[in-house]
């Protein structure tokens, strides 16, 4: 009562202000327009736009002051960091808040994982909200450490920066009315549902928003854009470091407005945040695309505050959260200064790491000889790789055969996949080919494997699949790059097999340096280890592989190799 007594004595000018953003151009999310005018803060929440006094100022000097950007769907661990290094690397970019679904570390620590997760960002000057992980395992196919329980969703809702339900992952089980799904929509907390429906139109996704399901960030084309805001929901933009859709789907913009529409980034690479940017990124090539910059700054602040309903964040008006920019420009978005809660970005609390998180890649001793397929001839199923793009073929191709066994064809870009299970070291390895790739020599592995994140491993020579398997066995995860039974990179990640314990400029650089490796192996396509990492998820089209075999995800089943 005594802040909002203040606050107000401070908007009336009866009080000075802990702080004035003075002489700024300052955008109103609501009428989309800048207004010249100074900002009041107090108590690190907005009390005021007009002319104020504060007890310290800082001069805009007509730089435009524009609200804290918000990743409206992100996951944490695809970033390899602790999330007080994300902090580190996000915040001067202008990411003040973001929304992560903790999936990944879900399906490898269960729902202790999360809550260790959402213990390990409390405090943090980047304010990061929760969804829960609705779908551990993400479907039938794949094989978590366990998976979560109705009771371990409700107990993760009631958590405060707990918003709702993530991502609905098992679309066809929504769509097809299966109870165990419909279950999860009706547990308590589960009001806010976001969504995932790749390729998903017509009745078909009639159905799913009728489910109560509001937001969806895997339309790739403007008809699946347009079909989801027609039907009510919010489409979020995804720009990941693979699976770009930007450009595709800001016609949108151009055809209705931005309005429920909103930016995330889903799945990035470190590198690629410090090279090209975060969700400022995102503005700065939709203003280049010929976005008006308020509408793209509106998509990356207010509108994933809104759909979330995070009711104080995403604007510069009375009574918001003082998590405001100075941008020098609307050509670059870079920020000259970012002020969380009225006060500069200073230094971020380190992350402790519980030993209990580590030590999470548990299989047996593999050899090559794991990673032979006999065959005695015919044609096989192969999935294929779409360039910058999550969803893949289902292809047929007749394998190379030496010695009565199907091998990788690298004159052809045929390469062998392999998942490994590692959560409970029970020898299951799924065997397929992968075309598309580039590759030629040597084998790429890592334990960042969406969703169940068993190790996944792809390679030319059966001998190096093995020892790339067995580095990363060593390292307690991670991603490497191996040729001639020699480590040629690698990125250790210890932390549950998803996030390094070291420092940022280490990171990118080992991360970088794995890239780096896998191009000179003749990997020719995106990002190559996120790529990877979704060559195992069931639940996008169309071709997919698992520890349990090859999953054709249109028929939702388990199909043979040989076609």
């Amino acid at each position: 009562m005594e802040a909002l007594q203040r606050r107000i004595a401070v908007a009336r000018g009866d009080e000075p202000a802990d702080l004035v953003v003075r002489r700024g151009r300052v955008l109103s999310v609501f009428t989309r327009e800048w207004l010249t005018t100074d900002v009041a803060v107090a108590d690190g929440t907005i009390a005021g736009l007009g002319d104020y006094d504060g007890r310290e100022v800082v001069d805009a000097d007509g730089r435009y002051v524009v609200p804290g950007l918000i990743d409206a769907h992100m996951h944490l661990e695809s970033v390899k960091l602790l999330v007080d290094e994300l902090a580190r690397l996000v915040l001067p970019l202008g990411t003040t808040a973001v929304v992560a679904d903790p999936h990944e570390i879900a399906n490898v620590l269960g729902v202790d994982g999360v809550h260790w997760l959402l213990d390990a960002s409390a405090g943090l000057p980047l304010e990061v909200f929760f969804m829960a992980p609705s779908c551990v395992p993400a479907s039938p196919f794949e094989s978590p450490r366990r998976s979560l329980s109705d009771g371990d969703l409700e107990a993760l809702m009631r958590r405060r920066r707990v918003l709702g339900l993530a991502e609905m992952m098992n679309f066809p089980g929504v769509i097809g009315g299966a109870a165990e799904e419909l279950g999860k929509l009706a547990l308590h907390g589960a009001a806010h549902v976001d969504g995932h429906a790749p390729g998903v139109l017509g009745r078909e996704l009639q159905a799913y928003a009728a489910a109560g399901i509001g937001s969806d960030h895997e339309a790739l084309t403007v008809e699946e854009g347009r079909e989801r805001l027609r039907a009510g929901m919010w489409l979020l933009v995804r720009e990941a470091s693979m699976a770009r859709n930007l450009e595709a789907l800001l016609p949108l913009v151009h055809e209705y407005g931005p309005w429920r529409i909103a930016f995330c980034t889903d799945d990035r690479d470190p590198e690629d945040i410090a090279d090209h940017g975060h969700v400022n990124g995102m503005v700065r090539q939709a203003v280049a695309a010929g976005v008006a910059p308020e509408d793209a700054l509106l998509m990356a602040s207010f509108h994933p505050a809104s759909w979330h309903g995070l009711r104080r964040l995403g604007a510069v008006a009375p009574g918001y959260q003082a998590d405001l920019l100075l941008l020098p420009d609307l050509e670059r978005f870079v920020p000259d200064l970012v002020l969380k809660r009225g006060l500069p970005v200073g230094d971020v609390p380190h992350t402790p790491v519980p030993e209990w998180v580590r030590q999470t890649v548990r299989i047996r001793d593999v050899a090559a000889e794991d990673f032979r397929i006999a065959w005695s001839g015919g044609d096989a199923r192969v999935i294929g790789l779409v360039p910058d793009q999550v969803v893949t073929e289902s292809l047929v191709r007749t394998p190379l055969v030496i010695d009565g066994a199907a091998s990788a064809d690298p004159s052809r870009d045929l390469v062998k996949i392999a998942v490994v299970e590692r959560h409970l070291a029970t020898g299951r390895i799924g065997l397929g080919f992968v075309a598309g790739s580039g590759l030629r020599r040597g084998a790429l592995a890592s334990t960042v494997s969406h969703d169940a994140h068993n190790l996944v491993v792809v390679g030319v020579d059966d001998a190096d699949m093995a020892a790339a398997v067995e580095r990363l066995a060593e390292l307690g995860g991670g991603i490497v790059a191996v040729e001639d039974g020699a480590v040629r990179a690698e990125c250790p990640l210890p932390v549950a097999g998803l996030l390094s314990d070291a420092p940022l400029e280490t990171v990118i650089a080992q991360s970088r340096a794995c890239n780096e490796a896998a191009t000179e192996l003749g990997w020719s396509g995106a990002t190559p280890f996120l790529t990877l990492a979704f060559l195992a998820l069931s639940v996008i089209p169309h071709l997919k592989l698992t520890d349990r075999g090859l999953v054709d995800v249109d028929r939702f089943e388990l199909v043979t190799l040989r076609a």
